[in-house]
């Protein structure tokens, strides 16, 4: 898979092209204390290497076969060994990633003036995800000041829009993977269904999740799992899981499964107390039927822009059913500020992979191996109820294919596995 995906990058480079990729940082808390090291996912993608001061050069057009590919690693030794564990072999490194000449990091400064005095162009990384925020200087920011800094005049280029049409289509060994992520996260839901009733704290919910995981092989959550019952379902990223749930209400559970690094993302809505009341059950359907009507319009063509906008209308609908709008509230909305906004504040689908909210181009068109989260969700404040329902689909060339298709999903599942005690 790394191999085929650097054949793909390089049909992307301009010649006499130079590619260059960092590790993230291991990012420190307090004292000597670190936080788990998470790996920059395009490096990742092209290579398979998990591991923290790693480097990656692609120089298709080089004079010598050496230079074509070049991956850096550090240099592990006995005390790494005893206060770290084992890292990467030069040998283990070259299995994993098919990239034959592997050298140690500290051999980097001695390999880069010979490969910069031949190449013209040469593309440096960045984190150019929509939403990101990067307060924090990375290890790729920093290389790039030193770089352009160091040789000032050769031609830089972007490598993170290529890596976004890379990454938003996915191979059949990417898509088994998320499949395989998605059947660990139905395990854990199928878990904690029966063990769910009034007096249950959110956190009990999490640790059963994160035992069904571990014990699964997965790496553990591919993002904070979200514990949400009653009024808690109305904030969209709750994630401090400390309180009781109490009887007669509903729980929001956002949650998934990372595996191979890659990511899924599910969300589910459960009765406290086993069953739903009317007015639960009517707005979760509606929320169902939104999620119906969605997974229709994600048809290749279609783009992200193009069906927010036409799913509005649905949701629209739903809400004046549901006595939550009415038809005026519609007439005389102010087009810039939906009036469905103020039950339904975020977006339907968003692209999802080695990242949960993973890179790629909104107003690019959707095609095959496009792998989509679908989840509507109205969230009534007044009432003290959110739902929100999820599961991840992939685009194919004659439909689509929902990965979550066995998750329990209808009303009568839910119910009823809450019964299995």
């Amino acid at each position: 898979m790394f191999i085929n995906n650097r054949k793909k990058l390089i049909q992307y480079l301009k010649p006499n092209s130079l590619a260059i990729l960092n590790a993230n940082d291991i990012m420190p808390t307090n004292a000597d204390g670190i936080m788990p090291f998470r790996q920059n996912n395009d490096l990742f993608y092209l290579s398979g290497i998990d591991q923290e001061e790693t480097k990656l050069v692609i120089y298709p057009d080089a004079p010598k076969n050496g230079w074509k590919e070049i991956l850096f690693i550090k240099k592990t030794n006995e005390h790494i060994a005893i206060w770290e564990g084992q890292k990467y072999t030069q040998e283990a490194a070259q299995t994993t990633s098919g990239i034959t000449n592997v050298y140690w990091l500290d051999e980097f400064d001695a390999i880069l003036p010979m490969l910069m005095s031949q190449v013209e162009y040469v593309y440096l990384n960045s984190n150019e995800h929509i939403r990101a925020e990067s307060p924090v200087e990375t290890r790729d920011m920093r290389f790039t000041a030193w770089c352009k800094h160091k040789y000032p005049l050769h031609k830089y280029e972007r490598l993170a829009p290529i890596m976004h049409q890379l990454r938003v289509i996915k191979s059949e060994i990417e898509i088994d993977l998320i499949k395989q992520a998605c059947s660990i996260t139905e395990k854990g839901l199928r878990r904690i269904l029966p063990m769910i009733k009034p007096g249950v704290m959110e956190y009990e919910i999490e640790a059963e999740l994160i035992h069904e995981f571990i014990q699964n092989r997965s790496r553990g959550f591919a993002y904070a799992p979200i514990i949400a019952s009653g009024t808690n379902a109305c904030v969209l990223h709750y994630n401090s899981n400390n309180q009781a749930c109490q009887a007669g209400t509903t729980i929001l559970a956002d949650f998934g499964a990372e595996y191979a690094n890659y990511c899924s993302d599910l969300t589910r809505v459960i009765p406290v107390s086993g069953r739903f009341t009317a007015r639960q059950r009517a707005v979760y359907n509606a929320v169902l039927r939104i999620m119906h009507e969605a997974k229709k319009m994600l048809v290749p063509g279609n783009d992200l822009n193009t069906y927010h906008q036409a799913l509005g209308e649905v949701v629209e609908k739903e809400l004046v059913q549901l006595g939550l709008l009415h038809i005026a509230d519609i007439n005389n909305q102010d087009l810039s500020k939906p009036a469905y906004k103020k039950y339904f504040m975020h977006g339907i689908s968003h692209h999802l992979g080695l990242d949960v909210h993973d890179v790629g181009n909104i107003y690019k068109k959707f095609e095959p191996g496009m792998v989509f989260t679908v989840e509507p969700g109205i969230y009534i404040r007044e009432e003290g109820l959110g739902m929100r329902l999820e599961n991840n689909i992939v685009i194919r060339e004659n439909g689509i294919e929902d990965l979550m298709a066995t998750i329990p999903l209808e009303i009568d599942e839910i119910e009823a596995l809450m019964y299995q005690k």
